[in-house]
């Protein structure tokens, strides 16, 4: 594999991590990230399916439309709607070596970039904030 992406740091949540970015056109990935907390790299391709995702209800004015009878048994408190949505194929490494391996082969400035000081960094679990889907368009 050709080194078409770059590392840089960057924030997951309140945690320092590193993120690769594309540097070329030919790069299939949008981005990879680090996620501290799970010890994680998850890859966003460039490849996009459609899928189907529950979203919140609008009214004619863009607001979510709220529930007059409380909470639904999935706790939320306005109408849903299923969706069908473009989104990123997304991939994830979990294994640390396999990491290390994939980002090497990938990193223009792998030697230079000390990313391996985030892959052992503990991180508290209070406070984190999930990443949600990329999505690109709506159908």
């Amino acid at each position: 594999m050709n080194n078409t992406m770059m590392l840089i740091t960057s924030s997951w949540g309140p945690a320092k991590t590193f993120k690769l970015i594309p540097i070329t056109k030919e790069c299939p990935y949008n981005e990879c990230i680090f996620d501290v907390q799970q010890k994680v790299l998850a890859i966003i391709s460039k490849e996009s399916k459609e899928s189907f995702h529950m979203m919140p209800k609008l009214n004619e004015l863009g607001d979510i439309q709220r529930l007059k009878m409380g909470k639904k048994e999935n706790g939320k408190d306005y109408a849903e709607e299923r969706r069908a949505l473009v989104t990123f194929y997304e991939y994830y490494i979990e294994n640390k070596e396999e990491v290390i391996s994939f980002v090497n082969s990938i990193a223009e400035n792998a030697e230079a970039f000390d990313f391996q000081q985030y892959l052992d960094l503990e991180v508290p679990k209070e406070g984190m904030v999930p990443q949600t889907n990329i999505i690109t368009s709506v159908v």
